[in-house]
Order: C-alpha cells, then structure tokens, then sequence
C-alpha cells in the first residue's frame, strides 16, 4: 500500500483504438487505456479500456477502497473495460466515475447507460454494487477532487471532444493527455498550459510524423509532437502512450530508441510500467 505522501503513476493500458492480443505485443502490452495515479492514500484511475479489469484485481487486497474514475473521453476503446471493473462489484467500495466533455448535451450517466444496454450488453449500470456516482464537468475545469489533491483540465482535439488532466500533489505533477490531434498552426496553447514544468506528461504518440500525414483528422498526434511540446513546456519526462494497434514491440523498440536520440530520459509507455515525479 502506498506511505502517505507517495505520488506515483503505474499503466495497466497503454494501446489506443483496440486491444491486441500476441506474442508480439508482449513486452509493451495489448490493453487499451488505463493509468492509476496514487496520491498517497488517494487512488485516481484515469480510463477505463480494457487495462482497467486487472486494476480491480489488484485492488482487491486493499478493499473497501474509495476512488475516483476520470475519463478522457467516452469512445469505445476507453470505457469498454468499465462494466468488467471488479471494484465496482463490492457494496463497500466507492466510486465516483468523472467526464468533462459531455455537457451540455450528454452527462456520463446517460452514456454509460447505453453502452451496457442490449442488444450491446446484458446488465446495465444499476448491477454495480458499489456507491456508485456519475459526475459531469466541463474542460477547462480545476478543482479538488480529494484533499490535497488539484486537477487542472483542458479541452482537447479529438472527435466529440476529450479532456486532458494535469494532477498536482506534494509539490508534484503529473499530466494525462489522449486523445488529442496537433494542430498545423503551431504547439497547442492549451496543452502548453497544461503541462508547464510538469514532472511527468502522457502524450498521445499513437502516430510518427511520418505516419501522421495519412490520418491527419483522425484525432491522434505523434511522439515527436510530445517531444516539441515537452520541450516548449519545459516539462521534464515525456512518456509516449496510446500506442497504435499496428505498432508491435519491434516498431515500438524502435521509437524508442528513436525518442531517446531526441530526448534523452523520454520513456515508452508499456503495462506495469511505474514511475515516479
């Protein structure tokens, strides 16, 4: 369990779009997105795609546990692993499911309601045994979700909208950015806002530059885009994440040989994964 003023981030999803199951996704992993930040006795889980059902394994030791769910957005890839969640299944667990890129014309409740309703799923939401909340905020958004702990948020761009989250505790921060598209006039300002002098930033790096130009609106950046980002945040380590399904551990050694040239200490993103500010 973590001491009281730990602060740590660990991957349990780090693959965008679907899951990828082989021997040739073994060493960085074939789950969609999910990542825990501890703030020492806080737990924060940010998405919840396929990564999130071995999370809830992990927690069953420290049960009943109190938690926050924050989504950067609500396709597919991101939510699928949310009715398979085991700490939503313990009446004396807690926990409180976030999204800021809904309103005004959806909330999250809503959402997830459709997504477990048939013919797409056999149990709705109310099977949660958990105290279970869904809450709903709009990106741009800071505020105190536990004590002691800040999130600042910011609108990306991506299609029906995404929220990138910047969490600070003891002194430290953390930032978690996906899904997001660069933009062609320039670093994103308020991604730049976000991540300045941050210790740690995820970046969306599903593509490289050379890629990029064939799926250019598909709501996805680069991980040399996280490097000119981070340079011009001063932020100091760049993790590359939400990597694509067709990028096995051949091309992704590859990156991140690449990333390391370019800037030193940048990590590849990969499941068990834990790092600290």
């Amino acid at each position: 369990m973590a001491q009281a003023e730990d602060f740590y981030v660990r991957f349990w999803g780090v693959r965008g779009s679907i899951a990828c199951a082989g021997h040739e996704f073994e060493r960085y992993g074939g789950n969609t997105s999910c990542v825990e930040i501890r703030c020492g006795k806080h737990i924060l889980v940010f998405d919840g795609g396929t990564g999130i059902r071995a999370l809830g394994a992990a927690l069953k030791p420290e049960e009943p546990v109190d938690l926050d769910l924050f989504l950067s957005h609500s396709h597919f890839d991101h939510i699928v692993g949310i009715p398979f969640f085991g700490s939503l299944f313990n009446a004396q667990n807690k926990v409180r499911l976030w999204a800021g890129h809904l309103l005004p014309d959806r909330t999250l409740k809503d959402v997830m309601g459709k997504m477990m309703a048939a013919p797409l799923f056999p149990v709705p939401p109310e099977i949660f045994a958990a105290q279970t909340s869904f809450l709903d905020f709009r990106a741009g958004e800071s505020f105190e979700p536990r004590a002691g702990v800040r999130l600042a948020t910011a609108s990306l761009n991506h299609p029906n909208h995404a929220t990138g989250y910047r969490v600070e505790f003891d002194g430290h921060s953390i930032c978690y950015v996906t899904d997001t598209e660069h933009k062609k006039e320039g670093p994103d300002q308020g991604i730049l806002k976000l991540i300045r002098d941050a210790d740690i930033v995820i970046y969306d790096s599903t593509y490289t530059d050379e890629e990029y130009p064939r799926f250019a609106g598909w709501g996805h950046s680069t991980w040399q885009e996280g490097v000119r980002l981070a340079e011009a945040a001063n932020a100091k380590r760049l993790v590359i994440f939400h990597h694509d399904p067709s990028h096995d551990d051949t091309i992704m050694d590859r990156i991140a040989e690449a990333a390391e040239k370019m800037r030193p200490g940048t990590v590849v993103a990969r499941e068990g994964l834990t790092l600290r500010p």
